[in-house]
């Protein structure tokens, strides 16, 4: 067999092998915390570890006093900068957001559709969102040249060629008086894998799904209850 012969199957083995190494979504390393609309950005520190990128928590709040969530519909913020197929898609993921919020926070509290005393009330916005790219994080992956740029995209902006991410903020306020008690402010990156390869919005789904069962973890460790499973 010509050595030409081989260049094809080999660099099919190495996109396979990247794409199928990781999967789902991991956090971005920056983001604008400057920009936030939900929440005054000067309160926004910085996470650490498994916490949002930025977040706010009321000095000496307590959970225990609330025994119900309201869960307000999916803000898009930039909603006049888009055109008419993008507000489209994005009212898409915002939609499926809310879907995805109430199925996870049902689990660990009442989901109610009026306020009061006593009650949580949740805001989600979607700052930004990019699609995937599946030609280019295919032949980003598929040559040993292509590998290497993509890993060096990866080293210096923590992503890698191709894929799609999403930013978010969310805003836990007392239903009844407005008070703020929670703030968060978090990208997440798309990884290279196979599964969801030809849906371009895969990431930024995928992203929110782990969002949602994020607070939802959150919830039920900070009730204290059992059987709590970290995404």
């Amino acid at each position: 067999m010509k050595p030409t012969q081989l260049v094809i199957p080999f660099a099919l083995l190495i996109s396979l092998a990247l794409l199928c190494g990781c999967s789902g979504t991991h956090q971005g390393r920056s983001v604008n915390a400057k920009s936030a609309i939900l929440v005054n950005p000067d309160l926004l520190q910085e996470g650490t570890g498994d916490e949002a990128l930025y977040r706010y928590i009321k000095p000496g709040f307590n959970i225990s006093r609330y025994s119900t969530i309201m869960v307000e519909p999916v803000l898009i913020a930039k909603e006049g900068e888009l055109s008419a197929s993008e507000r489209e898609s994005y009212q898409k993921l915002a939609n499926n957001a809310y879907i995805y919020l109430i199925r996870e926070l049902e689990k660990e509290i009442e989901v109610v559709t009026q306020g009061g005393t006593g009650t949580l009330n949740l805001q989600m916005a979607i700052r930004d969102a990019d699609t995937s790219k599946p030609v280019r994080m295919i032949t980003s992956s598929a040559t040993p040249i292509g590998a290497g740029l993509s890993l060096v995209k990866f080293t210096t902006t923590g992503k890698q060629s191709g894929v799609g991410e999403i930013t978010a903020e969310f805003r836990l306020t007392d239903n009844a008086t407005g008070e703020l008690l929670i703030a968060a402010l978090d990208r997440r990156i798309g990884e290279k894998n196979v599964q969801g390869i030809w849906d371009t919005w895969y990431h930024a789904d995928t992203a929110l799904q782990y969002w949602a069962k994020q607070i939802g973890f959150l919830l039920c460790t900070q009730l204290k209850q059992e059987g709590c499973r970290k995404p």
